[in-house]
């Protein structure tokens, strides 16, 4: 799991049509449209895995595992198949054409998420047990609310720091093709690492959600906020299956 280059850019309205300078009822009802969407998506998100949990066979699993790990570019293969997936999601989502193709980006970035997430889900039940899983989820909430607190109560205006964001994801997805090239462990730190650059794109979609996205972006802000958090617990649940295995 990475970041696209770029993959959030700071949405392009005007200062009159911003958020931060809308009626505050109007502020109010986009704010809590955008986290009830968040909501909705995450939801979603674990209704497709557990779907695909119960209908997939644990011998098909195994064998899907097996060609990704016998073959170094099908991992390759499988993220640069999400990326183009999470591109076209997000056009459609930030599309101004249709309130239809926005939400279909959306829910085709969920979809491409559960997808995504369905093998290391399986081999963090399987060798680590479901106890990882949840904690990984409690904390990567925990995480996110906090940011989200943050970013609320103290209202400082986070954007600034999109382009360093989009560097880091560019120099981690460098070193994750490295890693698949090179076969070597990106290892524990990495996954920390990866934890920093998440709760930085929190601060930064939050931010964005409170002051530049238009009150009629939630949609697209949704969207922006579960790419974040979906990161954000990739990375963490990586974090306690590798503090695991050293158990």
């Amino acid at each position: 799991m990475s970041y696209d280059s770029n993959p959030y850019a700071a949405p392009r309205n005007s200062y009159e049509a911003a958020a931060a300078f809308a009626a505050e009822s109007e502020r109010t009802a986009f704010i809590r449209r955008t986290y009830a969407h968040l909501g909705a998506a995450i939801l979603a998100f674990a209704a497709i895995e557990f779907l695909l949990f119960a209908i997939i066979p644990t011998e098909t699993m195994d064998g899907m595992l097996g060609m990704l790990a016998g073959n170094r570019f099908g991992w390759l293969i499988f993220l640069g198949g999400f990326m183009v997936v999470g591109w076209v999601a997000r056009s459609w989502a930030q599309s101004d054409a249709s309130v239809g193709k926005q939400y279909l980006g959306l829910s085709l970035y969920v979809v491409a998420e559960a997808l995504m997430f369905m093998p290391l889900l399986y081999i963090a039940n399987a060798y680590c047990g479901g106890d990882v899983i949840a904690s990984a989820g409690v904390l990567t909430l925990i995480i996110f609310g906090g940011l989200t607190l943050v970013t609320m109560v103290t209202k400082v205006d986070f954007s600034g720091i999109g382009s360093y964001l989009a560097w880091g994801g560019i120099l981690a997805m460098g070193v994750i093709v490295a890693a698949i090239f090179f076969q070597f462990s990106l290892g524990m730190w990495f996954s920390v690492a990866m934890i920093g650059l998440a709760s930085g794109y929190i601060l930064y979609d939050t931010s964005n959600v409170m002051l530049h996205y238009r009150t009629d972006q939630h949609v697209a802000a949704s969207l922006a906020l579960f790419a974040s958090v979906a990161v954000l617990f990739w990375y963490v649940l990586r974090l306690l299956m590798s503090l695991n295995s050293r158990d």
